[in-house]
């Protein structure tokens, strides 16, 4: 008719295919973190049996993003005898839960509250003579502390010349009644090179310490220094107790010891369209498609944990196959190429899981965005639902 404009046609993907429909239930499906259970209590059972030590599970940043109580929980089954934290109110968590094995707080980021301590069952690490000081100062009743000493980190414990000082506080305030001295700990700097020359000097610093309290008659002591990395590669650093985080999750920071995955993050493909070649997508246009394909959105962003900037190789799984993340992340949404094959809304993606399947690990998208694996896990913003198998 007169006045009127053709609209053009897009050229359509070739072999254009319709993707697996949405599993049942998955309809409204919310982006998800899902605790395996089985794998915490899995990787505290190979770090007991390769170190030989007692262990303590640290379950600090929300149990590395997958939940304090069941992450605790889980690693109490596979036999670890400790719990650590970093706050207090984490330790009254643990004990509202109706947990009762030991707790060592040794942060203190929200303050030193020693009747908190107390209340919660809860040791102490100090790692100032001030602090000790103050548990003196404060204490309602008989406080289980754990002197906490620098071994080399300078980044929290007693520095090095106020050993001597630290040792006769404590002496004198354990024969006063008011303490009683636990345990002594350290940290070690650079026990992620899996290089035992490398933690040498922390091990001997924590040595010439624990000679040094014992000589105070501060015995016996509950002695412990490697984390996950050093008590998987160098048994110098094992001790009586090793303090694993990372581990519990199946992270190992010196790469030597295969450990299960206890996270896997899923989210529903929340749209979907088809496009022409040269669409530029997200903020920035800084992806241009080069050919007609299919685009799928994930409700999941930086706001969320998932990092802005990806190398080229980011992806997902979905359907069983690897799909590219595409374009900047946004605060809300990322968008996945999902070539000739159109994914319904629905469509379950998982962002990372165990290895093993067609899903990214943690370890790689960590590689993507040039960090740690553990930035990735515990950075799972609240908005995302958690739930434990």
């Amino acid at each position: 008719m007169p006045g009127t404009t053709a609209v053009p046609t897009l050229p359509r993907c070739p072999r254009a295919a319709t993707g697996p429909r949405p599993a049942s239930g998955t309809q409204g499906a919310r982006p998800t973190l899902h605790l395996d259970r089985a794998a915490v209590t899995a990787n505290v059972r190979t770090i007991r049996a390769q170190t030989g030590s007692r262990v303590m599970a640290v379950v600090k940043a929300n149990g590395f993003g997958l939940g304090t109580v069941p992450v605790a929980r889980a690693a109490l089954d596979g036999g670890a005898s400790w719990l650590g934290v970093t706050d207090l109110d984490d330790a009254e968590l643990l004990r509202r839960a109706g947990l009762t094995a030991p707790v060592l707080a040794w942060l203190h980021p929200g303050g030193l509250d020693v009747e908190q301590a107390v209340r919660a069952r809860t040791d102490l690490a100090v790692g100032l003579v001030e602090e000790l000081q103050q548990v003196v100062d404060q204490a309602p009743g008989l406080v289980r502390v754990h002197l906490h000493l620098d071994t080399g980190m300078a980044r929290g414990g007693v520095p090095r010349a106020e050993w001597p000082a630290l040792m006769r506080l404590a002496r004198r305030a354990q024969d006063g009644g008011h303490l009683r001295v636990v345990g002594l700990m350290g940290h070690l700097p650079e026990a992620d090179r899996a290089d035992p020359e490398r933690n040498a000097p922390g091990v001997e610093a924590f040595a010439v310490g624990l000679r040094l309290a014992v000589s105070w008659g501060l015995w016996p002591l509950l002695t412990h220094l490697g984390a996950t990395a050093a008590a998987l590669t160098d048994p110098a650093t094992r001790f009586e107790m090793v303090r694993i985080g990372a581990g519990l999750v199946g992270i190992d920071p010196s790469s030597t010891t295969q450990l299960r995955a206890a996270g896997r993050l899923t989210a529903p493909v929340t749209h979907a369209a088809e496009v022409p070649a040269g669409t530029r997508v997200g903020y920035g246009g800084t992806h241009v498609t080069t050919s007609a394909t299919h685009l799928s959105v994930l409700g999941l962003g930086y706001v969320d944990g998932l990092p802005r900037e990806l190398s080229p190789d980011a992806a997902v799984e979905i359907g069983g196959r690897r799909h590219r993340v595409v374009g900047r992340v946004s605060m809300d949404q990322m968008v996945i190429d999902t070539g000739a094959i159109s994914y319904p809304r629905g469509t379950l993606a998982t962002v990372f899981g165990p290895a093993g399947t067609a899903a990214p690990t943690v370890q790689e998208w960590a590689a993507w965005a040039g960090t740690i694996p553990h930035v990735i896990l515990a950075g799972i913003g609240s908005r995302v639902r958690r739930t434990v198998a």
